[in-house]
């Protein structure tokens, strides 16, 4: 995988969670100062996230690439370099790569008790391309 990013690659995300190839590089860890974690994904052309939900949000930061976002009931968003994301608490949502360009985030996940974030059904094909 060639890549720009500003931080490694790091570690494949598992086929349960994405469709596709994503590698997350964990920046920053939950400790007794931060009840949050925060990492550098890049997702591949065509990768996205299963629909799921985080109890206390999450804040996405792109740095490269293109990529989409969804809630819910609301309409595919695309995204690009600069883009702020805000996934507000217990709202589905799911997040990826345009089908052309890799998308690289920052991701700022934070913890309510010892949950993160809840899985939920993969995105189908058919929702994923309703953007195109």
């Amino acid at each position: 995988m060639s890549t720009t990013a500003m931080f490694p690659p790091g570690q494949k995300l598992p086929n349960d969670q994405f469709t596709g190839d994503a590698f997350l590089s964990p920046l920053v860890s939950r400790d007794k100062n931060n009840d949050f974690t925060v990492g550098s994904l890049i997702y591949e052309p065509k990768t996205r996230s299963y629909w799921h939900s985080h109890p206390k949000g999450q804040i996405l930061i792109i740095l490269e690439g293109e990529g989409l976002y969804q809630e819910k009931g609301k309409p595919i968003r695309t995204l690009k370099k600069g883009d702020v994301v805000i996934a507000p608490e217990n709202t589905p949502h799911w997040h990826g790569a345009s089908a052309t360009n890799k998308m690289v985030d920052i991701a700022i996940t934070n913890y309510k008790g010892d949950d993160q974030a809840t899985w939920l059904q993969p995105v189908t094909d058919e929702e994923y391309d309703s953007v195109q």
